[in-house]
C-alpha cells in the first residue's frame, strides 16, 4: 500500500456511497471498496430499482432514504453515521464506478501528513479521458469556488474526498447534485478548514453522465447565491 500502512488504519474510517438508481454498479464498487475499508456504507437515495439490495449482498451497510432527497441529505445521512461510530475521518466516493479504489491510499497518506482535514480528488493534472464540456465545466466551477474560498482546489467537482470527522459540516437540505458538493467546501473553508487535493485516475465509460452542464452550472450559482445570502444574515445577526 505504498507509504500507508492501511491493515493498521482500516477500523479508523469508513467510506461513504450515495447513490440513486446504480443497480448493476454499486455491487462492483462495493466491492472494491471493501479492500480498503471494512465499513462502507451505502444511502440509497429512494431508488426504484434493485440498489439497495445489490449493495447488501456486496457486503456494504446501507441506510435506505424512502424517497429520493438529494445528495446534499443523502451525504448528511453518511456523515452523521460516521460520526456516530466515532470514526477519525471518511471517504466520500460516487456509485457509479468512475471513481478507482486504487486511489484511496493516496487520500489517506496526504491526510496523516497533517496538512489538511479534507483532501478533494483531482481528475485535472491528467484528463485527457475527460469529456471536453465536462471539463471545461469543470475548469470554470473549479476556478470560481477557489477565488470564493480564498484556496486553491483545482477539482471541486470530484466526489471522491476525504474528511476528517470532527471538521465536517451540515450541507443545506436544499443543495442539489453536485451544487451540495460544492457548498460543503465552501463551509469547510469558512471554518478555516485548509483544504487538500489528491491525484486520481479518469474513469469513464460508456454510460450516460448524470452531469449536465448548463443545468448544474445553473444550480451552482443558484447555490452560491444563497448561500452568500445566509452567510450575510448570520454576520449582522
Amino acid at each position: 500500500m505504498d507509504s500507508v500502512n492501511l491493515s493498521a488504519i482500516m477500523s479508523n474510517f469508513c467510506i461513504i456511497i450515495p447513490g440513486y438508481n446504480e443497480a448493476g454498479r454499486i455491487g462492483n464498487v462495493v466491492r472494491s471498496a471493501l479492500a480498503y475499508c471494512t465499513d462502507i456504507v451505502v444511502i440509497d437515495d429512494g431508488s426504484k430499482d434493485s440498489t439497495a439490495d445489490e449493495a447488501k449482498q456486496a457486503g456494504a451497510t446501507v441506510i435506505v432514504h424512502e424517497i429520493n432527497k438529494g445528495k446534499g441529505t443523502a451525504l448528511n445521512t453518511g456523515f452523521q453515521y460516521a460520526k456516530n461510530k466515532g470514526y477519525e475521518f471518511l471517504i466520500t466516493m460516487d456509485a457509479d464506478g468512475q471513481h478507482d479504489c486504487a486511489d484511496i491510499p493516496g487520500f489517506i497518506t496526504a491526510y496523516k501528513s497533517g496538512n489538511y482535514a479534507c483532501i478533494v480528488g483531482n481528475r485535472m493534472a491528467n484528463a485527457q479521458g475527460m469529456p471536453l464540456i465536462r471539463r471545461l465545466t469543470n475548469l470554470f466551477l473549479s476556478w470560481l469556488l477557489s477565488r470564493e474560498m480564498k484556496q486553491w482546489v483545482p477539482d471541486t467537482q470530484n466526489g471522491l474526498r476525504l474528511f476528517q470527522c470532527s471538521v465536517i459540516p451540515q450541507v443545506s437540505t436544499g443543495a442539489a447534485r453536485f451544487a451540495a458538493e460544492s457548498e460543503i467546501l465552501l463551509i469547510m473553508a469558512d471554518n478555516g478548514v485548509k483544504i487538500g487535493s489528491a491525484p486520481v485516475k479518469v474513469i469513464y465509460r460508456d454510460e450516460k453522465s448524470k452531469i449536465h452542464p448548463i443545468k448544474d452550472t445553473v444550480r451552482f450559482f443558484r447555490m452560491l447565491s444563497e448561500y452568500k445570502k445566509r452567510r450575510r444574515k448570520e454576520y449582522h445577526k
